[in-house]
């Protein structure tokens, strides 16, 4: 019997129309049946550019479709609008002409951001504000009655949006001269929905470019896809599963030591979730002959709060320095400046993840922590103390210390609410509990094996990356297609539901 013919082909107008409950994502079933119809077709278009760039550009609005619906739309209208602004702004040398379209485009961007994410969010502190005073709020909206709803990677294409515009302001880069061009780059389905944030002047010269993929690449792109399908969908989900979200669900009914092998699970599944998007997401486009940069580079090995930040969701920190921290004055501004800049943009790097107190908190953290490292880094340079390269024993308690402060600051980052934050804290410091240790490692032996795999892999990074792509580019295609059927079918095996959103769909 023909594989066809066993389809259900009643159902794919079902299956082909958003479903909030299951986004479509890259580790599932549907991706990876709409990608073996894509592939074919993309290699049949590679020398008719045109044609290529509108059939990118369609299947990446379907994409999106699958993952917000019908806010699909909010994405077209950012397109046009700063299409049609970064025209008007490259084709005038009126200074305050360029100001006021620039104007127009952060204020239409991050209104748009600002009314999806965080709406609710001010209207709860002006209802806090108008109540200590004993007045009423003029609009109250029922907890029951509010739409949660985020259109999937706006924060990520909002910014991606703006670096064009302020680029083009800037005179780093001229506007594209035709629509579909930028609505190629903005919509760009592999990183459009959770990053990475790739900048114009990196991706428009790659637009028009014939698509080559050499075996090298290829062989880069496929060990990308599966390490990052890895990350996800074994890794990640069976921590988050198996122990991150039942004790973060009640953490009260846990001891200290759960909540804290949970707090480090939450550490690496994060990690795995979003460097393993971050991974499909470069792999997928190098398949398409587009290369992005790195995104993550082993951040849990920084020595220090600042490296940290230099190796975490680069894309993002990067876009923070470059459009927030250097236009509020970055160093020049003296010391004290310097600080309230950093705290500042970590600060606002808080609220960008999400609308609540405990991301404006987790901000506020790092935002601490790196103006106390600087002011560190300044004094032991001032007298004189600090060496070139640090000794071992320096940088092993700078790892440790390290890690240790973003595992205290994921806590916010995970917790519901602020309750469920500090419930968490309290566990560890009041109730730690050691003699059920023995107990714990019993009940929870797969998941810890899984989590000691995790670091492990995490601690020797560019060694196991490097022999890993070799090795896959070396093999030929019969044994590359089996290590990816293996992936896949051991994902298969060791998830216990549909393939679960990516966490930063959320954000």
């Amino acid at each position: 019997m023909n594989y066809l013919d066993t389809i259900d082909w009643g159902r794919l107008p079902e299956i082909l129309t958003f479903d909030r409950d299951s986004p479509m994502i890259f580790s599932s079933g549907l991706f990876l049946f709409c990608a073996l119809l894509f592939l074919p077709i993309y290699i049949l278009l590679r020398n008719r550019t045109a044609m290529r760039i509108l059939f990118v550009a369609s299947f990446s609005l379907f994409f999106y479709y699958e993952s917000s619906g019908m806010y699909v739309l909010i994405l077209l209208f950012s397109a046009t609008m700063d299409y049609f602004i970064g025209r008007a702004m490259g084709g005038s040398e009126n200074p305050r002409v360029r100001r006021g379209l620039m104007a127009l485009s952060v204020l239409v961007n991050l209104g748009l951001l600002s009314y999806f994410k965080y709406f609710y969010f001010l209207l709860d502190l002006t209802q806090m504000a108008l109540a200590a005073f004993g007045l009423s709020a003029p609009l109250d909206v029922p907890l029951e009655a509010r739409d949660y709803f985020i259109p999937a990677g706006i924060s990520f294409y909002t910014f991606q949006t703006l670096s064009y515009t302020v680029d083009i302001y800037r005179g780093e880069i001229r506007p594209l001269r035709k629509w579909i061009d930028y609505l190629f780059y903005l919509s760009f389905f592999p990183q459009l929905v959770a990053g990475p944030i790739v900048r114009a002047k990196d991706f428009i010269p790659q637009i028009h470019r014939r698509p080559q993929l050499l075996k090298a690449e290829y062989g880069e792109a496929l060990a990308l896809i599966i390490s990052g399908l890895i990350k996800k969908a074994i890794i990640g989900d069976f921590i988050g599963a198996n122990l991150v979200d039942q004790v973060f669900a009640e953490p009260s009914r846990f001891t200290g030591i759960e909540n804290l092998f949970a707090t480090y699970g939450y550490a690496m599944q994060i990690y795995c979730d979003f460097s393993g998007y971050s991974d499909m997401a470069i792999g997928i486009a190098l398949l398409l002959g587009f290369r992005f940069n790195i995104n993550f580079d082993s951040p849990y090995q920084s020595g220090s709060i600042t490296e940290f930040w230099r190796r975490w969701h680069i894309s993002l920190s990067s876009w923070l320095r470059d459009y927030l921290y250097i236009p509020l004055g970055g160093n020049r501004k003296g010391r004290i400046r310097t600080y309230i800049n950093l705290f500042l943009t970590m600060l606002l790097g808080g609220l960008w993840h999400g609308a609540a107190l405990r991301f404006v908190l987790w901000g506020a953290i790092h935002g601490v922590a790196l103006a106390l490292h600087k002011l560190y880094l300044s004094t032991i340079t001032r007298l004189g103390w600090r060496r070139e390269k640090p000794l071992w024993i320096q940088r092993f308690l700078g790892q440790i210390i390290t890690f240790h402060l973003v595992c205290f600051a994921w806590i916010f980052f995970r917790a519901d609410s602020m309750e469920t934050a500090t419930t968490v804290i309290s566990q560890i410091a009041g109730h730690f509990s050691p003699e059920v240790f023995l107990q714990f490692v019993e009940g929870y032996r797969g998941v810890l094996i899984i989590m000691a795999i995790g670091y492990l892999l995490h601690i020797t990074s560019h060694r196991q990356e490097q022999w890993f792509r070799s090795w896959i580019t070396n093999r030929n295609f019969v044994i590359q297609a089996a290590v990816f059927i293996l992936v896949i079918f051991a994902m298969l095996q060791i998830r216990s539901a549909d393939a679960q959103p990516f966490i930063y769909f959320n954000f």
